[in-house]
């Protein structure tokens, strides 16, 4: 699909000019091949490496369909999204009250991720294109005062982005409302089922409307994936994403087809193994970053992972660490300056960083 345009995958105007603000002139692989069927309101399962442009693919699409949806009379039982014309600008405002109480707008569409960190990075991209349409999301997320979480509830959201922790605590406190949600989409979800969210998503997808859309994505099936798959997705889409292409050997199947496609690891990763005495592996991580330019250097354990960042600071090397251990606050920080090339090395536990994109690592 060389040269095809986000206007031409059938995505509106607004978002079109959204996406170019954000950078996105042209389609990813992933969102060329993906969107499409998102929109036509099929159940979605893709593969697709991190950095591959999958949080467009799936924002972008879910946005559109919440406005064909809409369009189509599918929330006519919503108030807020049937009043008279906002001003540029203006925000409406809802009466206030619980999740199950008549005049909250509760949400249409459910992003779950497995981390905080990665729920709030797509939160930055899914946000600005659905204020383009008018629609409003929202960040519910452990780790977070849960006030401002339960004030945005209040005022209404189109767009809940979540942790599967935080976002089930709420609904089952009766402070959100899943019966609306229409659209469902799963990032990382293999990374779901190490942390042990699975039995977590399953509740809350018995808790949406009936029938709704479902768009996963995971880097295997197994682990618990394909349980998700066999009980909520009935023949979906699939699409696998190798090297930014598809076909050539890779997985492109139709709704409605039971083929299966090809988890096999990344093709454009390259694995090598090096094998150091205990007493030298300090200074064989401190060569391979030095000599590597920009990494992200992996740890079992947050103790660990405080251990190699003090090693790598003390030899010079600009490192920030990313775990459990650290307040929200400063987790973003040292996110932050890593994103932005103030420090060369991030020292992460596995359920910290996972599914973070960040250019020239």
């Amino acid at each position: 699909m060389a040269g095809v345009t986000f206007a031409e995958l059938g995505l509106g105007g607004n978002i079109v000019r959204a996406l170019g603000d954000l950078g996105a002139a042209q389609p990813f692989a992933v969102q060329a091949a993906t969107i499409p069927d998102a929109l036509a309101g099929h159940h979605l399962l893709g593969r697709a490496r991190t950095g591959s442009g999958k949080t467009i693919a799936f924002g972008a699409a879910a946005v559109e369909r919440l406005m064909k949806l809409r369009a189509e009379g599918a929330f006519a039982d919503d108030l807020t999204l049937t009043r008279t014309k906002l001003k540029r600008g203006e925000r409406a405002e809802t009466p206030r009250g619980r999740a199950g109480e008549q005049g909250v707008r509760p949400p249409k569409a459910l992003i779950l991720a497995p981390t905080r960190e990665l729920a709030l990075q797509i939160d930055r991209t899914v946000q600005p294109i659905a204020r383009s349409v008018g629609l409003y999301t929202g960040q519910f997320v452990g780790g977070q005062p849960v006030e401002p979480q339960l004030h945005a509830l209040k005022r209404g959201i189109d767009i809940a982005i979540c942790t599967p922790g935080r976002i089930e605590d709420l609904a089952r406190r009766g402070h959100l409302a899943l019966g609306h949600v229409v659209i469902t989409v799963i990032d990382e979800a293999d990374h779901m089922a190490e942390l042990g969210f699975i039995e977590r998503v399953q509740w809350l997808l018995r808790q949406t409307r009936r029938g709704g859309q479902r768009l996963l994505f995971s880097a295997t099936l197994d682990r618990g994936v394909d349980e998700l798959v066999a009980e909520f997705m009935p023949r979906p889409a699939i699409h696998e994403i190798v090297d930014g292409d598809v076909g050539a050997g890779v997985s492109a199947a139709r709704a409605g087809s039971d083929a299966s496609p090809d988890w096999t690891s990344q093709a454009n990763v390259d694995h090598r193994v090096l094998i150091v005495l205990r007493e030298h592996k300090d200074q064989a991580l401190v060569e391979l970053v030095r000599d590597g330019g920009r990494a992200i250097v992996f740890c079992r354990t947050r103790a660990y992972a405080e251990m190699v960042t003090e090693l790598f600071n003390e030899h010079g090397l600009q490192a920030v660490e990313l775990h459990g251990n650290l307040s929200q606050i400063r987790r973003e920080r040292n996110l932050e300056r890593f994103t932005e090339g103030r420090a060369n090395v991030l020292v992460a536990t596995d359920v910290a960083a996972r599914g973070i994109h960040v250019d020239d690592v």
